[in-house]
């Protein structure tokens, strides 16, 4: 029977009420989950805000604050924090990051709790290092471990045996591995020719005591690689792939290209071989396998067995190969788009890329004799 066009509705069955209570109590968790995500979302953005805002806006006084000589971030805003300038110190040591503020400088400051986190960041840029220090060494891009670690006994107070010892001591390492998250189990594969190969990173040095441990000093080089994990820590949470093999693939960035427009180039051409299940198949890491630096690789070479020869094995070489820089990890971490799986490296510095093996061969037949030349020399 209708009534004014529509069917009159009968009482509802057990079924229709148990759905009818379902539906009720989806909705209710649904809006509790988004309101909680909501409130949590709200009062993080506050607490950062907050923590952002001065201490004390009406504050008059004066708190002077000694920033040490070789100081990070983390180390900087700790000692802001201890002194009253700052709310706190992680939050700050994270805003910089963020915002990718450098050039901050040791010394003392006259600060107040009443200034804002940008005043502050200025004051920290405009201080000046008026002390020499007691010694100081550079690390190039691309260095290998073996290299670095000479350097450091050369320009240290330190032995070359007493620094390989403390580097291949399991111990320490495993307390490397608690204190940062940058070193992982990974660098204790037993295929690893040296654990921390990479994670020194390669830069500038600076230290002002004399007797400065070794752990301070490799502390200090790690600290650096460190950082820049957590500057790209969001491309690497994104990633398949782990820090280690990321830095891996900055390390033969680092060693095949000579200038900068390339290495995003050679880094999207890696991760195309990878995608494609294909080797490597680059001569640095032959060289790395054979522990020779060389022009180019014989057909010996490529067939030298080793984990680290990416022409005998595929997927990774079992870690980095050198220090790579900022812009070889940048480019890894943000790598050129492009259907490339082969490029070729002239002597001069010119990188030829191609699609397929056919014009990877012509290139290689052509240019090969730059390279005998060169060896000849």
């Amino acid at each position: 029977m209708t009534m004014f066009g529509r069917t009159k509705q009968g009482p509802m069955t057990e079924k229709e009420k148990q759905a009818k209570i379902v539906r009720r109590i989806v909705l209710i968790t649904l809006a509790v989950i988004v309101t909680a995500v909501a409130i949590i979302g709200i009062g993080g953005y506050l607490y950062i805000s907050s923590a952002l805002e001065p201490v004390d806006e009406d504050s008059d006084e004066t708190v002077t604050v000694e920033i040490p000589i070789g100081s990070n971030a983390e180390d900087i805003g700790r000692v802001l924090e201890e002194n009253g300038i700052i709310k706190n110190g992680t939050v700050f040591h994270y805003y910089i990051r963020y915002n990718n503020e450098r050039g901050f400088q040791a010394g003392e400051y006259d600060l107040s709790p009443s200034m804002n986190i940008e005043e502050i960041i200025q004051e920290l840029k405009e201080g000046m290092v008026v002390e020499e220090p007691e010694f100081s060494f550079t690390i190039p891009e691309g260095t290998w471990y073996e290299d670095i670690v000479h350097t450091i006994a050369e320009e240290t107070p330190h032995e070359l045996e007493e620094i390989e010892a403390k580097l291949e001591d399991e111990s320490y390492l495993n307390q490397l591995i608690e204190d940062y998250d940058v070193i992982t189990e990974d660098i204790l594969n037993e295929e690893i020719r040296y654990p921390l190969e990479g994670y020194l990173f390669a830069s500038t040095y600076e230290f002002h005591e004399e007797d400065v441990t070794i752990e301070e000093i490799i502390e200090r080089m790690i600290e650096r690689t460190q950082e820049h994990m957590v500057e790209f820590s969001e491309q690497v949470q994104e990633s398949e792939y782990t820090f280690h093999q990321l830095l891996t693939l900055a390390s033969i960035v680092e060693r095949e290209a000579r200038a900068q427009e390339d290495r995003p180039k050679i880094a999207g051409v890696l991760f195309n071989r990878l995608e494609e299940d294909m080797r490597l198949e680059v001569d640095p890491t032959v060289s790395y396998a054979v522990g020779e630096h060389k022009y180019m690789t014989s057909m010996e070479d490529l067939d030298y067995d080793s984990p680290y020869n990416t022409y005998r094995y595929g997927g990774f070489p079992p870690g980095p190969i050198a220090s790579p820089g900022t812009p070889s990890i940048e480019a890894v971490m943000e790598p050129a788009s492009s259907g490339h799986l082969f490029f070729y490296a002239r002597r001069n510095g010119e990188v030829i890329y191609n699609e397929t093996y056919e014009q990877h061969r012509e290139i290689q037949e052509k240019y090969r004799s730059e390279w005998i030349e060169a060896e000849e020399e």
